[in-house]
Parts: structure tokens; sequence; C-alpha cells
């Protein structure tokens, strides 16, 4: 029953719903979520770990990058995702996919202008 209640604590915050409603699309790094969300790196490390720890999402490494993509292997974790994303409505997260899409733009603008790409954040690998 733990497991249960683990679940449900990780959908019952904004922030959270706002973060799988972003990893709906595809994966991302942390720096991408920190300014989507518009919230300092610590605040937004502490919601993925939640919604790790419930096992909603999956993390991997790639060099001091972190990126999160939504957890697919657990077939009730993700029917309990899609239900949930399913009834946000796009407005309720326009403004954070704006600062995405922002965000992600002037990432590949450094990236082509950077002479050390391994300096800088990996961006975004879709589905």
């Amino acid at each position: 029953m733990q497991d249960l209640s683990r679940l449900f604590k990780a959908l019952s915050e904004e922030t959270r719903l706002r973060i799988l409603k972003l990893l709906e699309e595809g994966e991302l790094c942390v720096c991408d979520l920190v300014a989507a969300l518009a919230m300092v790196q610590p605040k937004v490390s502490f919601h993925l770990n939640v919604l790790k720890e419930a096992g909603f999402i999956k993390d991997r490494k790639q060099g001091r990058w972190t990126c999160y993509r939504l957890e697919e292997a657990d077939i009730f974790k993700r029917f309990l995702i899609l239900s949930v994303l399913e009834r946000i409505e796009k407005e309720a997260v326009a403004e954070d996919r704006e600062r995405l899409v922002h965000f992600l733009q002037s990432k590949t603008t450094e990236r082509e202008s950077s002479a050390s790409p391994e300096d800088k954040c990996i961006g975004r690998k879709n589905k």
C-alpha cells in the first residue's frame, strides 16, 4: 500500500505534473526543465527525485549531465500518467513550453558558436 501512496503523492504536486507534461514530448536534461519551469535547479531536482522514486521517470547520465524521460516499462504507471496528462489543458503549461522552446533555440545557437560543445548541456533527445 505504501507504493500506491507514493504514486499518488508524486502526482499531487503541480510542479511535478508540469514536469511530466514537459517530458511527454521527449527526453529533457535538468537545465531544460529549469529554464522551462523558471525555477532553481535544486527545487527542480527535488521534484525529479520524487517522480523517479515513484517510478514515473527514468534518468540517464551523459557526462556531467542528467537527462530524464517518462518510464514506459510499467503499464499501470504509464496508464496512470497518460490518464493524468490528458486532463491537463495545454494552456496550463503554455508558458512552460514557450520558455522551453526559447531555451532550446538559444542552446542550439550557443552550441553552434562554441569552440567546446562538450562544456554545453547536451540538449533534447526526442522519443
